[in-house]
């Protein structure tokens, strides 16, 4: 693998494809149109996931309560999308058991609940990662005894998907790369470049490091730019109205302790009935999703205290032994759905209620945009989209004759290769340890198989041979100091907001959020860059701003504004 600043230097002066983007969209379809042998460059003005990718309630499901609004495709697609995931990243995506609990003067009752759930196992070819079941009041009780008991029914319990979303898309973008993709995070698009026809043929792009441009030629550009899509389309050249209608999702994490939930707990708000879910994650449980409209600065969406108090009162209503107080609540995070806006003659609808579908529109200016979709399908969406510039290709005579089908359903992904077929975390784990020659412990060494999968064997070797590697993070957690290495060396991580948010989830489950280490890990990051003393202290400034942002709520609190940050998107 090359670093960050070596990826910018193999930029080449002339590609097939240009991606835009480097969300789970953007990875997933460098990967699709790399492994069908295209020459591939994509670009993010930030960090790969560090958008909407890593900011989501990190499911991979599909989208029970669709049902209910008869978007019986979306599921299908979903469901479908599901069991391929889990073969392409089975270190990453994990079965995860969900409660649906049933009270008295539900909306629906238990019988239609049922009904549903062999509706939803139907759809998946009865392939859901386990059979759903039904639980009477007192079984409820024993396998969930913290959720209220008064007025309840009974519960259904389904099974849906967990995953890591920014290391999911770490690992799309780092298989495109394998295939020969150039992947260059923090490289902003600054124009883009056309031809005598008025059609797009390339892009200018700025390195966010030192300002540097290059120039691109590109046979076909894709924007996968998410949140931003309508700001990259507006800079192929005027438009009149907006694709999207974004909206914003807010999660509050707290200790597992605080809120010992043993499955994802399917929670309906007692103020509006909205769909929201309390989920085991490790030592930790998050609370989440808010859905509301947002028109802000994008990239700085953050947890708000009415977004916080509109968890904690949804947490508090099915938990009444756990109630959650603000001084829980250790991180929160927010991210912006990138939602297709509905027609105008629709007419308002709400947050809840706008379609999850993807588009894929094709400019006059031959400007691919794909826009809208969910985690869960993105490698159906990538397809789609090369199918689309495949065929762009074909009508200007630039396809290379040795195009071929990527099967990217079939090729697991890096960290995949190598995986027991018996999906034994516990075995890995212990190949882990081998390779580190018992250097590292146990809690390390699961730890490290969960989120490298194979590619952890090759972190072990040099921990074996390191001990600096070996050092942990922080003491008494399992992330180490080879994962900062690893993570600028192999993985593309160029600010210490990279490695503490998206490399590791430091930010979110440590009671400090990192702020005690983050000189630390700059140190061994200019280190490794060659960052100036500068620089270096601009990257800590910037990684407290992000921990500020997140704790923008608290200062509501105490009447002042959030704390914005300014450094990260620049570097």
């Amino acid at each position: 693998m090359s670093s960050r600043e070596e990826m910018w230097n193999q930029v080449p002066d002339q590609v097939d494809l240009v991606v835009v983007g480097g969300g789970i969209a953007g990875a997933g379809i460098a990967r699709d149109a790399a492994r069908r042998g295209l020459r591939v460059a994509l670009f993010d003005q930030n960090d790969i996931a560090f958008g909407t990718s890593s900011r989501s309630s990190k499911l991979i499901h599909g989208g029970l309560r669709y049902l209910e609004s008869y978007e019986f495709s979306l599921v299908f697609e979903s469901v479908s999308e599901r069991r391929i995931v889990m073969e392409l990243a089975p270190h990453l995506v994990n079965p995860l058991a969900f409660l649906f609990p049933v009270y008295q003067g539900a909306r629906q009752n238990l019988w239609i609940i049922n009904a549903g759930m062999w509706l939803y196992a139907g759809m998946s070819l009865f392939r859901s990662p386990k059979t759903h079941r039904t639980l009477k009041p007192k079984e409820v009780a024993q396998e969930e005894p913290i959720l209220k008991q008064e007025g309840l029914q009974g519960a259904s319990v389904y099974y849906d998907c967990s995953t890591d979303d920014a290391r999911l898309t770490l690992e799309n973008a780092l298989d495109a790369i394998e295939q020969g993709a150039v992947v260059v995070n923090w490289a902003r698009v600054d124009a883009f470049m056309k031809d005598d026809h008025g059609r797009v043929s390339g892009v200018v792009v700025k390195n966010c490091r030192d300002g540097s441009l290059k120039e691109v030629a590109a046979h076909a550009v894709v924007n996968a730019t998410g949140p931003w899509t309508d700001e990259v389309m507006a800079m192929s050249g005027p438009r009149t109205g907006k694709l999207l209608r974004p909206t914003k999702g807010t999660h509050v994490v707290v200790k597992a302790e605080t809120l010992p939930v043993k499955h994802a707990v399917v929670l309906f708000h007692p103020c509006d009935e909205r769909v929201l879910f309390a989920l085991p994650w490790g030592d930790c449980t998050y609370v989440g999703t808010t859905d509301t409209d947002y028109d802000g600065p994008l990239g700085q969406e953050h947890a708000t205290l009415a977004d916080v108090d509109y968890l904690i009162e949804a947490a508090n209503q099915h938990f009444p032994g756990h109630q959650i107080s603000y001084d829980d609540v250790i991180s929160t995070w927010a991210g912006l759905r990138p939602l297709i806006a509905p027609e105008p003659e629709v007419g308002q609808i709400s947050e809840s209620k706008v379609s999850r579908e993807h588009h894929i529109v094709v400019g006059e200016d031959g400007l691919i945009t794909i826009a809208g979709g969910k985690l869960t399908t993105y490698r159906k969406m990538a397809k789609e989209t090369v199918d689309t510039a495949v065929q762009l290709l074909k009508l200007t005579d630039k396809l290379p004759q040795d195009v071929h089908s990527g099967q990217t359903f079939k090729h697991p992904l890096p960290g995949a290769v190598g995986w027991p077929e018996d999906d034994d975390h516990e075995k890995v784990a212990a190949e882990v340890g081998k390779m580190a020659e018992g250097t590292l412990s146990e809690e390390v060494c699961r730890h490290l198989g969960d989120n490298y999968g194979m590619r952890a064997l090759e972190l072990a070797k040099r921990c074996a041979k390191d001990p600096s590697q070996r050092e942990p993070i922080i003491e008494g957690r399992p992330e180490i100091m080879g994962q900062v290495d690893w993570g600028v060396k192999e993985e593309l991580a160029a600010s210490v907001a990279d490695i503490m948010i998206r490399r590791t989830q430091i930010f979110y489950r440590d009671y400090d959020q990192g702020l005690g280490v983050a000189d630390k890990v700059a140190t061994r990051m200019a280190i490794l860059i060659g960052w100036s003393d500068e620089e270096k202290q601009r990257y800590i400034e910037d990684y407290r701003a992000r921990v500020g942002l997140s704790r923008g709520w608290r200062d509501e609190l105490e009447g002042a504004p959030a704390k914005e940050p300014t450094a990260e998107a620049s570097i």
